[in-house]
């Protein structure tokens, strides 16, 4: 396992690194506009500081389980399969054997995406079956939606053309071992409190940052929250110019 341990190592690194690179570069506008006003007022936020640290762990934390997903379960599937990179099939894993042929599509959890993103996952596979039928193989082909945690688990059927394994299902499908599951996480070892010292340094400047910006454009000269100024900043016409994209939404 020494080499699923180096490749542990390095999808943290690069976890800790994307990590950190969109926490110092995240604006406080950004953080603004995606986040209710109105809420934080009908809860009785009074100090600018509350503001600041719920912006950033609600911006945070949703950007992490992507991130985690991208750098840190797909790299480790792909070495623990020894799959590859799909490429243009629009899926992130294909495992080629003698008699068989599967894609996986690596989600960090179960409850990653609506309705619409589940439906893109769909085309996506009917994509990757017709990369697959051209090539005329003579090999069975599979589909999978992989968690890499989570307890769900199902067969294709007529409505959801690929199979769905998560967490420990998931895991032992890729490299036979049930216990691979829980060898993941011990893997990780110490290297997430090493890198925590420094999460924590940018994360205390972030927040000193923004907090000092948020006083300076929506307090009064009294330091009580300018409530109006918030909405209207986050919520007005304004300039058209300024307005986000209905191609965001």
């Amino acid at each position: 396992m020494a080499d699923i341990e180096a490749v542990v190592c390095n999808a943290l690194n690069d976890f800790y690194k994307r990590r950190l690179q969109k926490l110092t570069e995240l604006k406080l506008n950004e953080a603004l506009r995606k986040k209710n006003p109105y809420l934080f007022r009908a809860v009785g936020v009074q100090k600018a500081s509350e503001i600041i640290d719920r912006l950033l762990q609600a911006f945070m934390s949703s950007s992490e389980e992507t991130i985690f997903g991208d750098a840190f379960f797909e790299p480790v599937v792909k070495a623990v399969c020894c799959g590859v990179a799909a490429g243009g099939a629009g899926v992130d894993v294909v495992i080629e054997k003698d008699d068989s042929y599967t894609v996986i599509s690596v989600k960090s959890g179960p409850h990653w995406g609506n309705s619409s993103q589940m439906s893109k996952l769909k085309d996506d596979f009917a994509y990757a079956r017709h990369v697959f039928d051209n090539k005329r193989l003579g090999k069975h082909f599979r589909a999978i939606l992989g968690h890499g945690y989570g307890r769900k688990a199902g067969e294709s059927n007529s409505k959801r053309p690929y199979d769905v394994r998560s967490g420990q299902a998931f895991w032992q499908e890729l490299t036979g071992d049930p216990d691979f599951y829980l060898k993941l996480i011990r893997f990780m070892d110490k290297h997430p409190d090493a890198h925590r010292i420094q999460y924590e340094e940018e994360w205390n400047k972030a927040s000193n940052r923004f907090e000092k910006e948020f006083l300076d454009r929506f307090s009064t000269p009294e330091g009580e929250i300018d409530w109006e100024k918030l909405v209207e900043f986050n919520s007005g016409s304004g300039n058209i110019n300024n307005m986000a994209d209905v191609s965001e939404i």
